[in-house]
């Protein structure tokens, strides 16, 4: 890319590009403001909630930006990768008006949101990323894998009695905000 968007500078990724006018690339990310707005669509707004979010790659920094721009009161990151995790709590550093750090583990007890944005899930007998029996029923469980759509975690989730979020929710989301930046004019 020739330019981003501030948010795909910070996040150091780009998901979306489209060619400038004059020339050149110019890309955004657009994961987490796709994996926010499909949560306010299925009546979850994060403003002033505790959040935990599994996995720090591309689809996990871009929601735990979107996560802290939406101002939830805290965010805890967990990535079995402590450096990848680390380096997105310093990118995040500042962002939002809620509290970032790392958490102490997958353990969703006493958190308002659970993400996975892990590849866990996507195979059969892959381990669970996040405990679910350690879920409140008032949690709300969001994932990012799209196939399967309804992942063994959101199963279990739902079993719990959780409000949840579906990888593929998110990205008919994700894909109207790639539209939208594909046809903004100029930059």
């Amino acid at each position: 890319c020739a330019t981003t968007t501030p948010r795909a500078g910070l996040l150091q990724a780009v998901n979306v590009l489209r060619r400038r006018t004059g020339g050149g690339w110019h890309g955004d990310m657009v994961d987490g403001i796709g994996f926010v707005q499909a949560m306010r669509t299925q009546g979850c707004e994060p403003r002033g909630r505790r959040a935990l979010l599994v996995g720090a790659g591309g689809a996990g920094s871009a929601i735990a930006q979107a996560l802290a721009e939406a101002g939830v009161a805290e965010l805890a990151v967990h990535d079995a990768d402590a450096t990848r995790r680390d380096a997105l709590l310093h990118r995040l550093a500042g962002q939002g008006p809620g509290r970032v750090a790392a958490a102490r583990g997958a353990d969703p007890a006493g958190f308002d949101i659970a993400v996975n944005a892990t590849p866990a899930g996507m195979q059969a007998g892959d381990p669970l990323p996040i405990d679910p029996t350690r879920l409140d029923p008032g949690t709300f469980v969001g994932c990012a894998i799209t196939a399967p759509a309804v992942t063994p975690l959101i199963a279990a989730a739902r079993a719990a009695g959780c409000a949840t979020l579906t990888g593929v929710e998110m990205f008919a989301c994700v894909r109207d905000r790639m539209m939208e930046f594909l046809l903004e004019e100029g930059a």
